[in-house]
Protein backbone atom coordinates (compact mmCIF):
# COMPACT_ATOMS: atom_id res chain seq x y z
CA UNK A 1 0.00 0.00 0.00
CA UNK A 2 1.34 3.20 -0.87
CA UNK A 3 1.53 6.09 1.50
CA UNK A 4 -0.86 8.56 -0.48
CA UNK A 5 -3.69 5.80 -0.23
CA UNK A 6 -3.84 5.85 3.99
CA UNK A 7 -4.32 9.34 3.67
CA UNK A 8 -7.59 10.06 1.85
CA UNK A 9 -8.03 13.31 3.41
CA UNK A 10 -5.94 15.96 4.55
CA UNK A 11 -5.72 17.75 6.43
CA UNK A 12 -8.58 16.02 8.01
CA UNK A 13 -11.41 17.93 9.91
CA UNK A 14 -9.95 18.87 13.43
CA UNK A 15 -6.97 20.65 11.49
CA UNK A 16 -9.67 22.00 8.81
CA UNK A 17 -11.29 23.42 11.99
CA UNK A 18 -8.12 24.80 14.30
CA UNK A 19 -7.05 26.10 10.60
CA UNK A 20 -10.38 28.25 10.56
CA UNK A 21 -9.34 29.88 13.98
CA UNK A 22 -6.20 30.63 13.42
CA UNK A 23 -7.42 32.62 10.97
CA UNK A 24 -8.85 34.95 13.21
CA UNK A 25 -6.73 35.31 15.17
CA UNK A 26 -2.75 35.09 14.41
CA UNK A 27 -0.64 37.28 11.73
CA UNK A 28 -1.22 36.54 8.21
CA UNK A 29 2.40 36.62 7.65
CA UNK A 30 3.77 33.45 8.81
CA UNK A 31 4.58 31.39 5.45
CA UNK A 32 2.61 28.07 5.77
CA UNK A 33 3.27 25.70 3.21
CA UNK A 34 0.99 22.91 3.55
CA UNK A 35 -2.04 22.31 6.46
CA UNK A 36 0.06 20.56 9.12
CA UNK A 37 -1.54 21.17 12.53
CA UNK A 38 0.66 19.22 15.16
CA UNK A 39 -0.86 17.19 17.94
CA UNK A 40 2.69 15.72 19.45
CA UNK A 41 5.73 14.54 18.66
CA UNK A 42 8.44 11.47 19.59
CA UNK A 43 11.73 11.60 18.11
CA UNK A 44 11.57 11.85 13.91
CA UNK A 45 7.90 11.17 13.89
CA UNK A 46 5.21 13.76 14.39
CA UNK A 47 1.09 13.10 14.45
CA UNK A 48 -1.28 15.57 13.36
CA UNK A 49 -4.83 16.79 15.68
CA UNK A 50 -6.42 14.04 13.24
CA UNK A 51 -4.29 11.42 13.89
CA UNK A 52 -2.25 11.19 10.38
CA UNK A 53 1.95 10.21 11.01
CA UNK A 54 4.45 12.01 9.58
CA UNK A 55 8.15 12.03 9.16
CA UNK A 56 9.66 14.90 10.10
CA UNK A 57 12.27 16.13 7.67
CA UNK A 58 11.75 19.73 8.65
CA UNK A 59 12.65 20.10 13.17
CA UNK A 60 11.12 22.98 12.79
CA UNK A 61 14.01 24.60 11.04
CA UNK A 62 16.51 22.60 11.66
CA UNK A 63 15.42 23.50 15.75
CA UNK A 64 14.97 20.12 17.26
CA UNK A 65 18.02 18.62 17.14
CA UNK A 66 17.35 15.92 19.11
CA UNK A 67 13.98 14.92 17.96
CA UNK A 68 10.59 15.68 19.36
CA UNK A 69 10.37 15.37 23.10
CA UNK A 70 13.72 13.35 24.04
CA UNK A 71 12.90 12.06 27.48
CA UNK A 72 16.33 14.02 29.05
CA UNK A 73 16.05 17.22 27.31
CA UNK A 74 11.89 16.99 28.99
CA UNK A 75 13.68 16.41 32.06
CA UNK A 76 16.17 18.94 32.55
CA UNK A 77 13.33 21.11 31.27
CA UNK A 78 10.86 20.01 34.06
CA UNK A 79 13.37 19.88 37.42
CA UNK A 80 14.67 23.48 35.74
CA UNK A 81 10.94 24.51 35.97
CA UNK A 82 10.19 23.43 39.53
CA UNK A 83 13.32 25.43 41.12
CA UNK A 84 12.38 28.68 38.87
CA UNK A 85 11.39 29.83 35.64
CA UNK A 86 13.20 32.66 35.32
CA UNK A 87 15.90 35.34 36.95
CA UNK A 88 17.13 38.21 34.90
CA UNK A 89 20.46 39.07 33.84
CA UNK A 90 20.98 41.21 36.45
CA UNK A 91 21.34 38.51 38.61
CA UNK A 92 23.98 35.17 38.46
CA UNK A 93 22.50 31.58 38.43
CA UNK A 94 24.44 27.70 37.90
CA UNK A 95 22.93 27.26 34.46
CA UNK A 96 23.85 30.05 32.47
CA UNK A 97 27.13 29.58 33.72
CA UNK A 98 27.68 26.27 32.97
CA UNK A 99 26.84 26.22 29.71
CA UNK A 100 28.89 29.31 28.99
CA UNK A 101 31.58 27.19 30.42
CA UNK A 102 30.58 23.98 28.12
CA UNK A 103 30.29 26.52 24.97
CA UNK A 104 34.12 28.09 25.57
CA UNK A 105 35.40 24.21 26.16
CA UNK A 106 34.34 23.61 22.76
CA UNK A 107 37.08 26.16 21.55
CA UNK A 108 34.49 28.02 19.16
CA UNK A 109 36.04 30.97 18.48
CA UNK A 110 39.69 32.45 17.80
CA UNK A 111 40.45 32.43 20.87
CA UNK A 112 39.25 32.15 24.37
CA UNK A 113 35.53 32.31 24.29
CA UNK A 114 32.52 34.46 26.35
CA UNK A 115 28.98 34.06 25.80
CA UNK A 116 26.41 36.56 25.37
CA UNK A 117 22.51 35.57 26.01
CA UNK A 118 19.84 36.24 23.82
CA UNK A 119 16.48 34.62 23.05
CA UNK A 120 17.15 33.40 18.92
CA UNK A 121 19.41 33.59 16.15
CA UNK A 122 18.14 37.41 15.33
CA UNK A 123 18.48 38.68 18.70
CA UNK A 124 22.62 36.87 18.47
CA UNK A 125 23.01 38.18 15.33
CA UNK A 126 22.05 41.39 16.03
CA UNK A 127 24.34 41.22 19.67
CA UNK A 128 26.93 40.37 17.19
CA UNK A 129 26.69 43.32 14.59
CA UNK A 130 26.54 45.97 17.70
CA UNK A 131 29.58 44.13 19.19
CA UNK A 132 31.47 45.15 15.64
CA UNK A 133 30.97 48.18 15.55
CA UNK A 134 31.43 49.19 19.03
CA UNK A 135 34.98 47.18 19.44
CA UNK A 136 36.25 48.59 16.11
CA UNK A 137 34.97 51.98 16.14
CA UNK A 138 33.90 51.42 11.99
CA UNK A 139 30.44 51.78 10.59
CA UNK A 140 30.39 49.17 7.63
CA UNK A 141 29.80 45.51 7.01
CA UNK A 142 30.41 43.24 4.33
CA UNK A 143 27.18 40.66 3.71
CA UNK A 144 26.36 38.13 1.03
CA UNK A 145 23.28 37.45 -1.21
CA UNK A 146 21.11 34.70 -0.71
CA UNK A 147 21.72 34.90 3.24
CA UNK A 148 19.42 35.43 6.01
CA UNK A 149 20.69 36.54 9.18
CA UNK A 150 17.31 37.84 10.94
CA UNK A 151 14.16 39.73 10.50
CA UNK A 152 14.37 42.40 13.03
CA UNK A 153 15.86 45.79 11.75
CA UNK A 154 19.91 45.84 11.79
CA UNK A 155 20.14 41.91 10.79
CA UNK A 156 17.28 42.23 7.94
CA UNK A 157 19.96 45.04 6.94
CA UNK A 158 21.77 41.57 6.16
CA UNK A 159 18.93 39.41 5.16
CA UNK A 160 18.83 39.15 1.02
CA UNK A 161 17.53 35.21 0.24
CA UNK A 162 14.31 36.52 -0.99
CA UNK A 163 13.25 40.51 -1.71
CA UNK A 164 9.93 39.92 -0.38
CA UNK A 165 11.64 40.01 3.43
CA UNK A 166 12.94 43.19 2.91
CA UNK A 167 9.77 44.89 0.53
CA UNK A 168 8.21 47.53 2.42
CA UNK A 169 10.73 48.02 5.38
CA UNK A 170 13.36 49.82 3.72
CA UNK A 171 15.82 51.86 4.79
CA UNK A 172 16.68 49.28 7.15
CA UNK A 173 20.33 50.02 8.76
CA UNK A 174 22.44 51.25 7.14
CA UNK A 175 26.03 50.32 6.02
CA UNK A 176 25.70 47.35 4.55
CA UNK A 177 27.33 46.03 1.14
CA UNK A 178 26.40 42.54 0.02
CA UNK A 179 28.40 40.51 -2.23
CA UNK A 180 27.72 37.59 -4.49
CA UNK A 181 28.10 34.16 -1.79
CA UNK A 182 30.26 31.23 -3.84
CA UNK A 183 27.45 29.49 -5.20
CA UNK A 184 29.46 26.48 -7.30
CA UNK A 185 26.05 24.96 -8.97
CA UNK A 186 24.92 28.29 -10.69
CA UNK A 187 28.37 31.45 -10.08
CA UNK A 188 27.35 34.94 -10.60
CA UNK A 189 31.06 35.47 -11.22
CA UNK A 190 33.80 34.84 -14.05
CA UNK A 191 36.09 31.86 -13.16
CA UNK A 192 36.29 27.92 -12.61
CA UNK A 193 37.04 29.04 -8.86
CA UNK A 194 34.02 31.11 -7.24
CA UNK A 195 35.70 31.33 -4.15
CA UNK A 196 38.45 33.63 -5.43
CA UNK A 197 36.45 35.16 -7.72
CA UNK A 198 34.57 36.13 -4.49
CA UNK A 199 37.50 37.48 -2.71
CA UNK A 200 38.66 39.00 -5.10
CA UNK A 201 35.33 40.78 -5.95
CA UNK A 202 35.42 42.33 -2.31
CA UNK A 203 39.36 43.44 -2.28
CA UNK A 204 38.42 45.06 -5.77
CA UNK A 205 35.09 47.04 -3.92
CA UNK A 206 38.06 47.94 -1.03
CA UNK A 207 39.66 49.71 -3.79
CA UNK A 208 36.93 51.05 -5.25
CA UNK A 209 33.81 51.73 -3.53
CA UNK A 210 34.31 50.61 0.43
CA UNK A 211 36.63 51.44 2.33
CA UNK A 212 38.42 49.01 4.09
CA UNK A 213 39.04 50.78 7.10
CA UNK A 214 35.96 51.75 7.62
CA UNK A 215 34.25 47.93 7.48
CA UNK A 216 33.72 46.72 10.99
CA UNK A 217 32.65 42.60 10.25
CA UNK A 218 32.13 40.50 7.30
CA UNK A 219 29.13 38.23 8.71
CA UNK A 220 29.15 35.41 6.79
CA UNK A 221 26.86 31.67 6.80
CA UNK A 222 30.05 28.95 6.29
CA UNK A 223 27.11 26.65 5.06
CA UNK A 224 24.48 29.25 3.43
CA UNK A 225 20.94 28.49 4.57
CA UNK A 226 17.86 29.87 3.10
CA UNK A 227 20.13 30.77 0.29
CA UNK A 228 20.00 27.34 -0.92
CA UNK A 229 22.12 25.44 1.05
CA UNK A 230 25.70 25.75 -0.61
CA UNK A 231 28.48 24.92 0.12
CA UNK A 232 31.27 27.32 -0.58
CA UNK A 233 34.56 26.26 -2.11
CA UNK A 234 37.47 24.59 -0.41
CA UNK A 235 39.76 27.44 0.79
CA UNK A 236 37.26 29.86 0.39
CA UNK A 237 36.76 30.65 4.37
CA UNK A 238 40.42 30.24 4.47
CA UNK A 239 41.15 32.87 2.10
CA UNK A 240 37.91 35.05 3.88
CA UNK A 241 39.85 34.68 7.26
CA UNK A 242 43.07 36.17 5.48
CA UNK A 243 41.55 39.07 4.07
CA UNK A 244 39.77 40.11 7.20
CA UNK A 245 43.24 39.62 8.84
CA UNK A 246 44.82 42.10 6.36
CA UNK A 247 42.24 44.63 6.84
CA UNK A 248 41.68 44.37 10.45
CA UNK A 249 38.04 43.26 9.95
CA UNK A 250 36.25 40.87 12.48
CA UNK A 251 34.74 37.31 10.73
CA UNK A 252 31.72 36.36 11.95
CA UNK A 253 30.40 33.27 10.85
CA UNK A 254 26.45 33.09 11.04
CA UNK A 255 25.67 29.59 12.05
CA UNK A 256 22.76 29.90 13.82
CA UNK A 257 21.14 27.17 11.45
CA UNK A 258 24.51 25.11 10.73
CA UNK A 259 25.93 24.87 14.11
CA UNK A 260 25.30 21.77 16.71
CA UNK A 261 25.99 19.18 15.08
CA UNK A 262 23.89 19.99 12.20
CA UNK A 263 26.40 19.22 9.55
CA UNK A 264 28.28 16.10 11.39
CA UNK A 265 30.28 18.28 12.98
CA UNK A 266 29.78 20.16 16.33
CA UNK A 267 30.26 23.70 13.82
CA UNK A 268 30.23 24.02 10.19
CA UNK A 269 33.56 25.77 10.17
CA UNK A 270 35.07 22.54 11.71
CA UNK A 271 34.59 21.08 7.88
CA UNK A 272 37.58 23.74 6.61
CA UNK A 273 39.14 24.42 9.80
CA UNK A 274 38.99 28.39 9.84
CA UNK A 275 37.79 30.02 13.11
CA UNK A 276 35.65 33.27 13.01
CA UNK A 277 36.05 36.14 15.85
CA UNK A 278 32.43 35.81 16.54
CA UNK A 279 30.05 33.07 16.52
CA UNK A 280 25.87 33.30 16.23
CA UNK A 281 24.22 30.09 17.35
CA UNK A 282 20.38 29.58 17.75
CA UNK A 283 17.58 26.81 16.58
CA UNK A 284 19.25 23.58 17.77
CA UNK A 285 21.04 24.61 20.38
CA UNK A 286 18.14 23.88 23.19
CA UNK A 287 15.69 21.33 21.10
CA UNK A 288 13.58 23.69 20.73
CA UNK A 289 13.65 26.03 23.63
CA UNK A 290 14.30 29.81 22.70
CA UNK A 291 17.79 30.52 23.01
CA UNK A 292 20.44 32.30 20.99
CA UNK A 293 23.76 33.05 22.27
CA UNK A 294 26.43 35.21 20.54
CA UNK A 295 29.85 34.11 21.19
CA UNK A 296 33.48 35.82 20.70
CA UNK A 297 36.89 36.14 21.07
CA UNK A 298 36.60 36.93 25.29
CA UNK A 299 39.31 40.52 24.53
CA UNK A 300 36.55 41.45 22.02
CA UNK A 301 34.16 40.90 24.66
CA UNK A 302 35.46 42.45 27.75
CA UNK A 303 35.67 46.13 25.93
CA UNK A 304 31.90 45.93 26.31
CA UNK A 305 31.18 47.99 29.29
CA UNK A 306 28.54 47.19 31.59
CA UNK A 307 24.86 48.33 30.00
CA UNK A 308 26.17 48.62 26.51
CA UNK A 309 24.02 45.30 25.70
CA UNK A 310 21.66 43.03 27.79
CA UNK A 311 18.21 41.74 27.64
CA UNK A 312 15.41 40.46 30.21
CA UNK A 313 15.66 36.60 28.84
CA UNK A 314 18.72 35.96 27.90
CA UNK A 315 20.14 33.04 29.81
CA UNK A 316 16.71 31.82 30.60
CA UNK A 317 17.06 28.80 33.68
CA UNK A 318 14.72 26.59 31.51
CA UNK A 319 15.93 26.79 28.37
CA UNK A 320 19.88 26.88 29.27
CA UNK A 321 19.17 23.60 31.27
CA UNK A 322 17.63 22.52 27.66
CA UNK A 323 20.65 23.77 25.84
CA UNK A 324 22.87 21.63 28.65
CA UNK A 325 20.64 18.38 27.74
CA UNK A 326 21.12 19.35 23.73
CA UNK A 327 24.50 19.32 24.19
CA UNK A 328 25.45 16.50 26.26
CA UNK A 329 23.01 14.39 23.56
CA UNK A 330 24.88 15.67 20.41
CA UNK A 331 28.20 14.89 21.97
CA UNK A 332 27.49 11.66 23.15
CA UNK A 333 25.96 10.06 19.94
CA UNK A 334 24.30 12.18 17.68
CA UNK A 335 27.35 14.33 16.36
CA UNK A 336 28.58 11.19 14.82
CA UNK A 337 25.42 9.65 14.25
CA UNK A 338 24.37 12.83 12.29
CA UNK A 339 27.64 12.39 10.17
CA UNK A 340 26.54 8.93 9.18
CA UNK A 341 22.91 9.03 8.80
CA UNK A 342 23.39 12.69 6.03
CA UNK A 343 26.27 10.14 4.54
CA UNK A 344 23.44 7.45 3.80
CA UNK A 345 20.55 10.33 3.19
CA UNK A 346 23.04 11.90 1.08
CA UNK A 347 23.98 8.66 -1.26
CA UNK A 348 20.31 7.69 -1.62
CA UNK A 349 19.59 11.23 -2.61
CA UNK A 350 22.09 11.19 -5.24
CA UNK A 351 20.31 7.80 -6.22
CA UNK A 352 17.61 9.73 -7.13
CA UNK A 353 19.37 11.91 -8.70
CA UNK A 354 20.48 9.14 -11.10
CA UNK A 355 16.63 8.44 -11.67
CA UNK A 356 15.55 11.43 -12.31
CA UNK A 357 16.75 14.36 -14.94
CA UNK A 358 14.38 17.15 -13.13
CA UNK A 359 17.07 16.97 -10.05
CA UNK A 360 20.28 19.03 -10.93
CA UNK A 361 22.29 18.69 -7.40
CA UNK A 362 23.01 17.69 -4.20
CA UNK A 363 24.32 19.26 -1.52
CA UNK A 364 25.40 19.65 1.92
CA UNK A 365 27.14 18.00 4.94
CA UNK A 366 25.90 15.65 7.38
CA UNK A 367 21.98 16.32 7.73
CA UNK A 368 22.01 19.72 6.22
CA UNK A 369 21.26 18.51 3.08
CA UNK A 370 19.91 20.35 -0.48
CA UNK A 371 18.54 19.03 -3.47
CA UNK A 372 17.82 21.47 -6.55
CA UNK A 373 15.10 21.19 -8.89
CA UNK A 374 15.76 22.03 -12.76
CA UNK A 375 13.59 22.23 -16.03
CA UNK A 376 16.63 21.21 -17.95
CA UNK A 377 20.38 20.42 -16.24
CA UNK A 378 22.34 21.40 -19.53
CA UNK A 379 20.70 24.94 -18.62
CA UNK A 380 20.01 24.41 -14.92
CA UNK A 381 17.50 26.88 -15.11
CA UNK A 382 15.32 27.08 -11.52
CA UNK A 383 12.27 24.31 -11.45
CA UNK A 384 10.81 26.57 -8.27
CA UNK A 385 7.00 24.80 -9.21
CA UNK A 386 8.38 21.19 -9.08
CA UNK A 387 10.00 22.01 -5.70
CA UNK A 388 7.28 23.51 -4.51
CA UNK A 389 4.81 20.63 -5.95
CA UNK A 390 7.54 17.80 -4.66
CA UNK A 391 7.52 19.59 -0.84
CA UNK A 392 3.54 19.42 -1.26
CA UNK A 393 3.18 16.20 -2.02
CA UNK A 394 5.55 14.61 0.41
CA UNK A 395 2.96 16.20 3.19
CA UNK A 396 0.41 14.32 1.86
CA UNK A 397 3.32 11.02 1.51
CA UNK A 398 3.71 11.54 4.93
CA UNK A 399 6.84 13.80 5.09
CA UNK A 400 7.45 17.17 6.24
CA UNK A 401 9.90 18.94 3.87
CA UNK A 402 10.76 22.84 3.49
CA UNK A 403 12.40 24.80 0.21
CA UNK A 404 15.20 26.56 0.21
CA UNK A 405 16.96 28.95 -2.08
CA UNK A 406 15.51 29.87 -5.73
CA UNK A 407 14.39 25.78 -6.50
CA UNK A 408 15.70 23.71 -4.06
CA UNK A 409 14.28 21.49 -1.15
CA UNK A 410 16.36 20.99 2.24
CA UNK A 411 16.53 17.88 4.62
CA UNK A 412 16.91 18.46 8.58
CA UNK A 413 15.83 15.97 10.55
CA UNK A 414 16.58 15.66 13.88
CA UNK A 415 20.14 14.39 14.85
CA UNK A 416 19.40 10.59 15.99
CA UNK A 417 17.94 9.96 12.53
CA UNK A 418 18.00 6.11 12.06
CA UNK A 419 18.50 4.12 9.14
CA UNK A 420 15.19 2.67 8.64
CA UNK A 421 13.80 6.40 8.85
CA UNK A 422 16.39 7.42 6.02
CA UNK A 423 15.16 4.44 3.92
CA UNK A 424 11.56 5.65 4.70
CA UNK A 425 12.07 9.35 3.99
CA UNK A 426 14.04 9.00 0.65
CA UNK A 427 11.06 6.20 -0.52
CA UNK A 428 8.69 9.09 0.33
CA UNK A 429 10.46 11.49 -1.43
CA UNK A 430 10.75 8.97 -4.87
CA UNK A 431 6.81 8.57 -4.78
CA UNK A 432 6.77 12.56 -4.42
CA UNK A 433 8.82 13.54 -7.27
CA UNK A 434 6.60 10.92 -9.25
CA UNK A 435 3.43 12.23 -8.43
CA UNK A 436 4.12 15.79 -9.07
CA UNK A 437 5.82 15.06 -12.67
CA UNK A 438 2.57 13.28 -13.43
CA UNK A 439 0.56 16.12 -12.73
Amino acid sequence: MNQSSRRPALPGPKARALIERDKDVVAHSYVRDYPFVMSHGRGCEVWDVDGHRFLDFASGIAVCSTGHSHPKVVKAIQDAAQKFLHISSDYWHEGQVRLGEMIRDLDPVAGPAMTFFANSGTESVEAALKLARYVSGRPRFIAFLGGFHGRSMGSLAFTASKYTQQKGFFPTMPGVTHVPYPNRYRPLLAGDDQGQAVLAYIEQLFTQNVPANEVAAILVEPIQGEGGYLVPPDGFLKGLRALCDRHGILLIFDEVQAGIGRTGRMFAWQHWGVKPDILTLAKGIASGMPLGLMVARRDLMEKWPAGAHANTYGGNPVCCAAAIATLELVQSGYLENAARAGAELKAGLQGLMAEFDCIGDVRGHGLMLGVDFVKDRGTKAPHKDLANAIVNRAYHNGLLLLTCGVSGIRLIPPLMLDSKQAVEGLSIIRQSITEALAN
